[in-house]
């Protein structure tokens, strides 16, 4: 069976309203139809690469190329695992977390985005907050860190109340620009103070352990 192979098609972490999980194939295509519906104003721009600008038929198609980019290219030693957040059964947004010798660093960075209908019904927190439970609970990690452009209030009001300390800026080029950002990281002692949220993880096997290196 193919989870033989590939265990991560089994992992599940679920919270109150959200089960955060891979899409298979059709359900990607719903996440890429969600995509294109909309994932931010047309006045803000939150991310440094701009592909939520796109029309909204590359904005699909760069959504399902990503996702099938980082599944092809996982090793245990560099991984970026993107997973699609349902809520009653419909797809709602994507939480990913990345990770760079994660065995040995014990870190990882995350990043998030979601469809333009659910927003401001706090399910960017929730998710947020499954995803750092599978890091900090299941999987070992010992810190996790997040970029935001300085502007970006919504995304610095979830890494606020989800106990991120401010840790420096990023300079980088948008446009022939210079953008600023501010560099997040949150701690094991900060996570385990500001957790609220009810999170369960099931399929977490060795095998999926192995995938991210944190059987080291």
């Amino acid at each position: 069976m193919l989870v033989d192979h590939w265990p991560l098609i089994g992992l599940r972490v679920t919270t109150p309203r959200l089960e955060l999980r891979l899409p298979v194939e059709e359900e990607l295509g719903e996440v890429a139809d969600l995509a294109a519906r909309g994932v931010h104003p047309p006045q803000v721009r939150p991310f440094l690469v701009p592909w939520g600008e796109l029309p909204a038929a590359e904005r699909a198609r760069h959504v399902l190329q990503m996702h099938w980019r980082r599944r092809g290219r996982w090793t245990p030693q560099d991984w970026a695992l993107d997973l699609a957040a349902f809520h009653e059964g419909r797809p709602v947004g994507v939480q990913d977390m990345r990770a760079t010798d994660f065995g040995v660093r014990r870190e990882i960075v995350s990043g998030s985005w979601v469809g333009l209908e659910h927003q401001g019904r706090g399910l960017g927190t929730e998710m947020r907050a499954a995803m750092l439970h599978l890091a900090f609970a299941e999987l070992g990690a010992h810190s996790a860190t997040s970029v935001s452009f300085a502007d970006n209030h919504s995304s610095l009001a979830v890494s606020a109340r989800l106990g991120y300390r401010p840790d420096g800026i990023s300079r980088d080029v948008l446009d022939g620009r210079v953008v600023e950002s501010r560099r997040l990281r949150l701690g094991r002692e900060d996570w385990e103070r500001h957790r609220r949220t009810p999170v369960t993880v099931t399929g977490l096997t060795d095998g999926c352990r192995a995938l991210f290196g944190a059987d080291a």
